[in-house]
C-alpha cells in the first residue's frame, strides 16, 4: 500500500477536501453530517452540521464554500468497523446547492431545481476561471428504478441553472483541464471517465453521437471497478477515486495510460492538492480518515484559492 500520513481519524464518511493556502484541510462528513476544517496540528472544527448530506465542496470567488447536498440520500452501514453508503433512506426527499459562508457560518439554499426539475442527489462540483460552477447529480437508486440525471451549470448569486448534459448514469466526479477547456466526469457505476470540449464557460460539446451527451470516452475501468469523485493534476492527468478496489486511479490527459494508486481503505473517495505542489490529500471514507501522501505529479491550483 501507499505510504501516506494520517492528518485526521475517526471521521464519518468524509468526502470534499478542499486545501487551504494556510496548511489546514475543510472536508465533509456525509454521515455527520457536517463541514469542517482540519489544522496542521490535527484540530478539527466543525463550521456547520445543519446541511443534510454534505458531499462536494469548493471555494468560491466570494471566498464562500459551495456545497452539493445530497439530501442525505444515503443510509451508512457499519460492516465491522467499515462504514459503507447503502439504500435510500425514507425521509429523502431531494437535495440542493448551498453556501456557506465560512467566517460567520451563515448558509444560504441557492438552488433545489433547474427548469422546474427537482435535484436529486447533487455529489460534487468545480469552479472555472469566470466565475461560475459545473456540478454533477449523481441521483438515486430505489428499488427496480435507477435516476438518469446530468451536468450542471450555475452562478453563485442562485440566479442561474442550466443542464448543459444529459443523459449520464450515476455522474460523480468532476474537473476542468489545467487550461479549463476540458470538463471531466466520472460515471460511478459504469466505472468510466467522460471528456468534454469547453469552447466558453458553461458550454460543454462532444464528438461522439454514441456518448453521452456527445462525450468521449477518456477511459474505462477493467472488472468491478467504480468512481467517485475527481481532481485534476498539474500535468492534466485526471485522478478519480476508486472503490472496491481501493485507491486513485490517474489517467492520461488522452487516456492512453491507467495507473492505480492502492490505498488501505474500499472507499477512497476523493482527492485535492496542495496547491501547485507535489502533495495530495486523499479521504478514505470506509475507515474515517484524511491522508496526505506525495504525488509523482505536480498540483494544480483551483481557482479561488486561499
Amino acid at each position: 500500500m501507499t505510504d501516506a500520513r494520517l492528518l485526521a481519524s475517526d471521521l464519518l464518511f468524509p468526502e470534499g477536501p478542499v486545501c487551504l493556502d494556510d496548511g489546514s484541510v475543510l472536508f465533509v462528513e456525509i454521515a455527520g453530517p457536517a463541514v469542517s476544517v482540519v489544522a496542521p496540528d490535527g484540530t478539527k472544527t466543525v463550521l456547520t452540521d445543519a446541511i443534510a448530506g454534505p458531499n462536494g465542496a469548493a471555494l468560491g470567488p466570494d471566498g464562500a464554500v459551495y456545497i452539493c447536498d445530497n439530501g442525505a440520500s444515503y443510509e451508512f452501514l457499519d460492516l465491522g468497523g467499515m462504514l459503507v453508503s447503502g439504500g435510500v433512506p425514507p425521509a429523502w426527499t431531494g437535495g440542493a446547492i448551498q453556501r456557506l459562508d465560512p467566517a460567520t457560518g451563515d448558509l444560504r439554499t441557492l438552488y433545489t431545481e433547474c427548469n422546474g426539475k427537482p435535484l436529486r442527489s447533487p455529489n460534487d462540483l468545480v469552479f472555472d476561471e469566470a466565475g461560475g460552477f459545473w456540478f454533477t447529480d449523481h441521483g438515486v437508486r430505489k428499488g427496480r428504478s435507477s435516476d438518469r440525471t446530468g451536468v450542471y451549470y450555475a452562478s453563485i448569486d442562485g440566479g442561474s441553472i442550466r443542464e448543459v448534459l444529459f443523459p449520464l448514469d450515476a455522474p460523480n466526479g468532476v474537473g476542468l483541464a489545467p487550461d479549463g477547456r476540458t470538463l471531466y466526469v466520472a460515471e460511478t457505476h459504469t466505472g468510466r471517465v467522460w471528456a468534454w470540449d469547453v469552447p466558453e464557460p458553461g458550454v460543454a460539446v462532444g464528438p461522439n453521437p454514441l456518448g453521452p451527451a456527445g462525450g468521449r470516452l477518456l477511459a474505462g475501468l477493467p472488472g468491478h471497478q467504480l468512481l467517485d469523485s475527481l481532481a485534476v493534476d498539474g500535468d492534466g492527468w485526471v485522478n478519480a477515486g476508486t472503490l472496491l478496489n481501493g485507491g486513485i486511479t490517474s489517467i492520461s490527459p488522452d487516456g492512453s495510460e491507467i495507473q492505480h494508486t492502492p490505498l488501505d481503505d474500499l472507499m477512497v473517495t476523493n482527492i485535492a492538492f496542495r496547491g501547485e505542489s507535489p502533495v495530495a490529500v486523499v479521504t478514505c471514507s470506509a475507515t474515517g480518515r484524511l491522508v496526505e501522501l506525495d504525488w509523482p505529479r505536480p498540483g494544480l491550483r483551483l481557482p479561488f484559492s486561499r
